[in-house]
């Protein structure tokens, strides 16, 4: 495996670590992908897409990418995989405040990337970097919806993910619980904006019953 050559062994010994922890111990939602190339500065991980979400039954390749200034500076996340998503943008670059003004040098990847599955739970339309997804999600979020479980079904079918001796994954790392959900995201995502953006969908939902 290469390692990027300005990061210290201090920082190389942080990453090799953490990598083997997501391959051995990972997120729920979430496996590591081997590369051909493998290089420390660059992380794949399979992201599964969670129940009760337009994305359910997809599989997104999403990738970390470490620069110089790690960890003092944020990785870069980008998803591979198309996606429809208000906080991802066509090229797949990802606005989360995990990887920008609320970064911690002390987060893991686990952590990075259970924020960003649970961005697919609740999304954040008032920064979007995709506008069309952002104002149907506040709009119509049966129109934002359907675009994107046709997004999922077009490009995420397909797992890239294959069992190894080094990255052995359970069932029980795949499925995705409501009830699972729930816990994951109160705790890595607690910004007042989730419950509001809750509250509006199902005020929407009400009146349109009504």
């Amino acid at each position: 495996m290469s390692t990027h050559e300005n990061f210290s062994p201090q920082i190389v010994q942080r990453v090799a670590k953490e990598i083997r922890q997501l391959a051995t111990n990972p997120p729920i939602g979430i496996r590591l992908l081997e590369q051909d190339d493998a290089s420390l500065a660059e992380i794949h991980v399979e992201v599964t897409g969670p129940e009760e979400t337009p994305y359910v039954g997809g599989f997104f390749e999403v990738k970390l990418v470490l620069t110089d200034g790690f960890p003092a500076v944020p990785p870069k996340g980008v998803f591979l995989t198309k996606i429809f998503h208000p906080n991802i943008a066509s090229n797949g670059e990802i606005c989360v405040n995990t990887l920008k003004r609320d970064w911690n040098a002390d987060l893991d990847f686990s952590h990075i990337l259970q924020v960003i599955r649970c961005l697919l739970i609740v999304p954040y339309p008032e920064s979007s970097l995709n506008d069309k997804a952002g104002k149907l999600f506040m709009e119509c979020y049966e129109e934002y919806a359907r675009r994107a479980k046709i997004l999922t079904s077009i490009h995420a079918t397909k797992s890239k993910f294959q069992t190894t001796k080094e990255t052995t994954c359970t069932s029980t790392n795949v499925q995705t619980p409501s009830s699972v959900v729930t816990t994951s995201l109160k705790r890595v995502r607690t910004d007042d904006g989730v419950d509001q953006i809750r509250k509006k969908i199902a005020k929407k939902k009400s009146l349109q019953r009504i």
